[in-house]
């Protein structure tokens, strides 16, 4: 139903106007179902006419990680799916820059390309994004971390997990809800939408 709120509002000709139609029809037949039911179809509606309607390029935000204050400006970004050994990703890149907020300073800019890389995982086909934090960046690998975070709060609104790995490596996980946040810009939202469908479609690999 997201799909088809989307294509609602991003569609074109026919295909515009039956999507209009068909989430008008359940959006009818949820508000008879009930209130609660009626809340979560709405919700779901909104979601998916949300998708593409940001722009990555020039988009700018605050956004507070580990009790400090971070200003990201993101520059340019997209995403392209890629095979690996059978397996479909997605890699998501953004090039922004992050910088700590003090005062009425931003201080410590740090400007690089970040690369999220989604795939498929398990029995139930789960969807999860990676990343690595890089030891030659400046301040190190929990400097890049926060940098890492800062910047997909601001995108999504939801912060990664940070995971310590035995051999002092730093890896970022990401969900299928941070992947929601990503389809509101409209660099990411096709790409993300394709490799959803056409995943969602394949046997899972372990």
């Amino acid at each position: 139903m997201a799909y088809a709120a989307w294509l609602s509002i991003y569609g074109s000709g026919e295909q515009q106007r039956l999507a209009a139609e068909f989430v008008s029809y359940i959006l009818q037949r949820a508000e008879k179902a009930g209130e609660k039911v009626y809340e979560k179809a709405t919700r779901i509606v909104e979601e998916g006419k949300a998708w593409g309607s940001l722009t990555l390029k020039g988009f700018e935000k605050e956004v507070e990680v580990n009790g400090e204050k971070h200003k990201v400006k993101v520059i340019d970004g997209g995403a392209v799916e890629e095979d690996k050994g059978g397996r479909k990703l997605l890699r998501i890149k953004i090039t922004a820059e992050v910088g700590r907020v003090e005062g009425e300073h931003i201080v410590d800019r740090v400007v690089r390309e970040y690369t999220i890389t989604y795939g498929r995982y398990g029995r139930d086909n789960v969807v999860l994004g990676f990343a690595t934090a890089r030891a030659d960046a400046p301040g190190g690998r929990e400097a890049d971390a926060e940098r890492y975070s800062a910047l997909i709060k601001a995108l999504t609104g939801k912060e990664p997990r940070i995971r310590h790995m035995k051999d002092g490596g730093i890896m970022i996980e990401y969900y299928e809800g941070h992947l929601e946040g990503f389809r509101r810009f409209t660099e990411l939202a096709d790409a993300i939408e394709e490799w959803l469908e056409e995943t969602s479609r394949r046997r899972p690999t372990h």
